[in-house]
């Protein structure tokens, strides 16, 4: 099929007049995305090797536990309702993001050649739409990725395009563009990577990615029914605790938390499990298929260690499947953006590249 791939991974609470919420905020920062024939569908970690038996080395244990998972202080979009009680097993999660590092030896270990470093392939696509659908223009048959290009001016909050933009030759070495690399940057989290990437490096390194579930419980950090990973602490009160956006979205970053755009994982304290950036830096991906409704078919009862809905259902693309991020990012704000709320979902398609999206492991073993 084609994916036209959207951005969701920049908010998940809007404003469309500035700083006025609107009257379905689920629907304002989704309209009018960059969009481009997205790559054809495929099983990209299944010829990735294993290492073999995996490593705790940088990795926490989170122990077992029952919580109550979604809207638990009434800021969240309606898909975090209604709250609902998860059990989950005991397991062991990497401590930070996946870094450029990490990537980088993943890379050199398998070949691997990420999503946006690949041209969509027409003569695939066309296997998969409607006889007779015209061939998009070449240059949108590119490998591309997006990135952050913020405007020198406030900007009406419905349109996301006027601070999202393809790039040509955008991807995790160079996650700005073509001129753009990593030089310095080994600690810095991986960006500009798929679902399908994640998922390969995650076959490798011998873990996987979290369940929603999972994630949620190690984001809390062993805290009860608390707003954000270091209990309900305003992020702008006191001293910084995570790498969000401060000022003026998207125009003007205060610089307040000492970044404006990523920074090297681990530039904050941990939360109570002893995991780094559990909130801003960048969005990560988990295992789950988004679905809008998801939490409305397991209400009333204990899930045990769900793995979220069989197939994906987002009301605003219903045609394109989505999987889950969770922990906001840098461009987060809370005049736009709460997704540093463990609480806060977001979703996007697959093969979605951008300069806020990276990942981290868990393993059960």
């Amino acid at each position: 099929m084609i994916l036209a791939v959207a951005l969701f991974a920049s908010c998940g609470q809007t404003a469309s007049h500035q700083n006025s919420p609107p009257a379905d905020s689920m629907l304002s920062c989704h309209n009018n995305m960059p969009e481009r024939f997205g790559a054809a569908p495929g099983d990209t970690a299944s010829h990735i090797p294993a290492k073999g038996k995996v490593s705790h080395e940088g990795m926490k244990f989170i122990p077992e536990g029952t919580y109550r998972m979604g809207d638990l202080d009434g800021e969240g979009r309606p898909d975090e309702s209604p709250a609902h009680t998860v059990k989950v097993n005991g397991f062991w999660m990497d401590t930070h993001e996946v870094t450029n590092a990490e990537f980088r030896e993943f890379v050199k270990a398998t070949g691997y050649v990420t999503t946006a470093e690949k041209a969509p392939d027409w003569e695939e696509i066309k296997k998969q739409v409607p006889p007779g659908t015209p061939k998009p223009p070449d240059s949108l048959l590119v490998a591309a990725s997006l990135v952050f290009t913020p405007p020198d001016h406030p900007v009406p909050l419905d349109n996301a395009a006027q601070w999202w933009r393809w790039v040509k030759g955008a991807d995790w070495r160079h996650p700005e563009g073509p001129n753009s690399n990593i030089n310095g940057k080994d600690n810095y989290p991986v960006v500009q990577v798929s679902w399908d990437d994640a998922q390969a490096y995650a076959r490798w390194a011998g873990k996987r990615l979290p369940t929603e579930a999972e994630w949620e419980w190690a984001a809390r950090g062993g805290l009860k029914d608390k707003s954000y990973p270091w209990g309900n602490e305003g992020i702008e009160t006191g001293k910084p605790k995570a790498n969000t956006w401060q000022g003026h979205f998207p125009d003007r970053n205060s610089d307040w938390d000492g970044h404006t755009g990523l920074a090297r994982t681990a530039s904050y304290a941990p939360n109570g499990y002893g995991l780094y950036d559990m909130a801003g830096n960048v969005w990560e991906w988990c295992a789950d298929w988004y679905n809008a409704n998801y939490y409305q078919t397991i209400a009333g009862k204990v899930s045990d260690n769900p793995t979220g809905p069989a197939a994906s259902y987002d009301p605003m693309e219903p045609t394109i499947p989505k999987r889950t991020i969770r922990g906001g990012s840098f461009m987060c704000n809370a005049s736009y953006c709460k997704g540093y709320r463990v609480a806060s979902r977001m979703k996007t398609s697959p093969d979605s590249g951008l300069e806020n999206l990276g990942f981290r492991c868990v393993s059960s073993e």
